[in-house]
C-alpha cells in the first residue's frame, strides 16, 4: 500500500483526502499527543481511520516528525505526522493498523443515558 504525505498549506487536508482509500470516522474526541520524551499536548481528533487521524491542536507539530498519541479505548499508538494546517489542524499516519470502532465504541460508552421518559414528564409545572 502506497502512503502519500503531503506537507504544508492550507488545503494540505483535502489533498490528501484524494490519496486516501478507506473510510473515515467522524469523532470529537479528546485525546493527548507527544512527542519521544516530551510533555502530553491536548489535541481534539476530529475524524480517525485504521490509518491515521486527523485532529486540531496547538500547531507546534511538524510534518515528519514522530509522534505518540493516547487514543481512548485503544491506548498509544505511534506513528507520524503527515501534514499540517491552518488553525493547529495536522494529519497523523499510525505506524501500526487500529481498529477505529475500538475508539467510536468508548466514546459511545461514556455517553449519558438517553431520557425514557416523554418529553411531556419532562416540562415544567405550568407548562404546557
Amino acid at each position: 500500500m502506497e502512503r502519500f504525505i503531503i506537507f504544508g498549506g492550507d488545503d494540505a487536508a483535502t489533498a490528501i483526502g484524494d490519496a486516501r482509500s478507506e473510510p473515515r470516522e467522524s469523532i470529537f474526541l479528546a485525546a493527548t499527543m507527544q512527542r519521544p520524551g516530551g510533555a502530553a499536548v491536548p489535541v481534539t481528533v476530529r475524524n480517525i481511520s485504521g490509518g491515521g487521524l486527523m485532529a486540531e491542536g496547538d500547531g507546534s507539530f511538524v510534518p515528519g516528525e514522530a509522534i505518540e498519541v493516547e487514543l481512548r479505548g485503544v491506548g498509544p499508538v505511534s506513528g507520524r505526522i503527515a501534514w499540517t494546517g491552518a488553525a493547529g489542524r495536522l494529519g497523523v499516519a499510525f505506524d501500526r493498523r487500529i481498529d477505529p470502532r475500538l475508539v467510536s465504541k468508548s466514546v459511545m460508552d461514556g455517553r449519558q443515558p438517553v431520557p425514557t421518559k416523554p418529553a411531556a414528564y419532562m416540562r415544567r409545572q405550568g407548562q404546557r
